[in-house]
Order: structure tokens, then sequence, then C-alpha cells
């Protein structure tokens, strides 16, 4: 299980110019909901900006991340 605030917080520290919202639909702390927008996707496929997200979480999913589905998007 991993807290939906550490998974916001590895983003972001990997992300600064993210603005990033993670939630727990299920409230099992094991499948989680992130909505990242940045200004680093512009002119990105969606798969670049997916790869830019994992990138900032790391190991996470070696460990207590079970799942994560992931919005994201350049700002309006």
């Amino acid at each position: 299980m991993i807290d939906p605030k550490a998974v916001e917080k590895l983003i972001k520290d990997g992300m600064p110019d993210a603005t990033v919202v993670v939630e727990d639909p299920f409230n099992d702390q094991t499948h989680l909901k992130a909505t990242v927008v940045s200004p680093s996707f512009a002119g990105k496929t969606r798969i670049a900006q997916h790869r830019m997200v994992y990138a900032a979480l790391g190991d996470a999913f070696d460990g207590p991340l079970h799942a994560l589905q992931l919005i994201t998007k350049e700002p309006q």
C-alpha cells in the first residue's frame, strides 16, 4: 500500500513544473488515479508523457504501488 500523497510528491519532485492530483478511487492505497498537467508535455506523444511520469515515480511500481490510472495533458 502507498499513500496517494507520497505518489503525488514523487511525481512533483521529478516534474517540478507539473500540477499533480492523485486520487484513491477504491480506498485501497494500491489502485490509484493520477492527473498530471505539465508544460513539459508539449509536442510529446502520450506514450512519451507517460514515460516521463514513470521516470519520476522511479521504482515505486517495484514495491507498494500496484496500479496507476494515468491522465496526462498540457496546460490549457
